[in-house]
């Protein structure tokens, strides 16, 4: 069989005309992270045409497209299609996108290195939520062989190295052994500055299930609980 090989053309956003009997539907968030990938990656996936400049696949990306505020957009022309063939492709170019599965150990490997990498993760689609539960689900299904010496709690010493009102400089960062409860303690970890973030989570002593749930479509394991000393 000869496979042939289109031309990409680059045609303006004004002549492309959507398929009226496409039955994909495109939300406004999904058509933001279009124009995020293509403002990051570029337009990599030509809007696929019929001759009469009728959107066959790519309804999606010509819409963010639009949101970009994109003049022309790169195309192909499907002219060896027959209409009934476009019908048919704009449904399967939808729906066998869809049969495919995910991998999530190998999911979650790649999701926390483009993290480590203080890449933006969410320009892959997945929210952070998402990524947050593919992350966890692999942790938690992956048998991890017990180390008694690394999970050991040591004892505490007879001469604690840092005392109450501490401060230990760790590069541009200090780090206090005090409470933050208490205004003179903060006081001498800020030394007159001003603090850029403070992370806080009250009320305090609430359980993660049933609470950290979003819409209820999110389940997040609960912390760990300190040991006892």
């Amino acid at each position: 069989m000869e496979i042939q090989s289109p031309q990409i053309e680059m045609k303006p956003v004004a002549l492309l005309k959507p398929y009226a009997g496409n039955a994909r539907r495109h939300s406004r968030k999904q058509v933001q992270q279009i124009a995020e990938s293509i403002r990051r990656f570029g337009f990599t996936n030509p809007v696929l045409v019929s001759d009469q400049n009728e959107i066959v696949a790519g309804h999606g990306r010509l819409m963010a497209a639009k949101e970009l505020g994109l003049s022309q957009v790169p195309t192909l022309r499907l002219s060896n299609l027959s209409a009934e063939e476009r019908r048919a492709y704009v449904i399967a170019d939808n729906k066998l996108a869809l049969n495919a599965g995910w991998d999530n150990e190998i999911l979650a490997i790649e999701l926390q290195s483009l993290i480590n990498l203080d890449f933006d993760a969410t320009l892959t689609g997945f929210s952070l939520a998402e990524i947050d539960l593919v992350i966890d689900e692999a942790r938690n299904s992956s048998p991890i062989a017990a180390d008694p010496e690394t999970d050991r709690i040591p004892d505490r010493p007879a001469h604690p190295v840092s005392r109450l009102g501490d401060i230990w400089i760790l590069g541009r960062h200090r780090l206090m052994c005090g409470n933050s409860l208490e205004a003179n303690d903060v006081d001498q970890l800020l030394q007159g500055e001003v603090a850029d973030l403070v992370f806080t989570d009250p009320p305090y002593n609430v359980p993660i299930d049933g609470h950290v749930t979003g819409l209820g479509e999110v389940r997040h394991r609960e912390l760990p609980s300190p040991p006892v000393r």
